[in-house]
């Protein structure tokens, strides 16, 4: 390959990545755990933006359950968005590949 070559690729490449990164922060999902007493909501960038305690949970006054309820909801979101990033990832560069 001569380098005009691999600067054009180079450049679609970094344009490539640049769509992907777009598109996975703007994701979010909402996981939950003990049947919805915590709920818990993540971004494509994998931060914590929400967090859902329920009025029974708060009743329930144990910590260490609330404690586990939460790290649950948010293990869940954080799985929710690990598969949407995927799909998305690949359904944009197979669009990309077809072009």
């Amino acid at each position: 390959m001569n380098p005009f070559e691999l600067m054009k690729t180079m450049g679609s490449i970094q344009s490539q990545m640049k769509t992907i990164k777009e598109e996975i922060a703007k994701i979010t999902a909402t996981g939950s755990s003990g049947a919805g007493l915590v709920e818990a909501t993540v971004n494509g960038e994998f931060a914590v933006q929400k967090i859902t305690i329920s009025d029974s949970a708060m009743a329930m006054n144990d910590k260490n359950t609330l404690e586990v309820l939460i790290a649950s909801a948010v293990n869940d979101a954080v799985e929710k968005v690990k598969a949407e990033t995927e799909a998305k990832s690949r359904d944009i560069l197979q669009n990309i590949e077809r072009k």
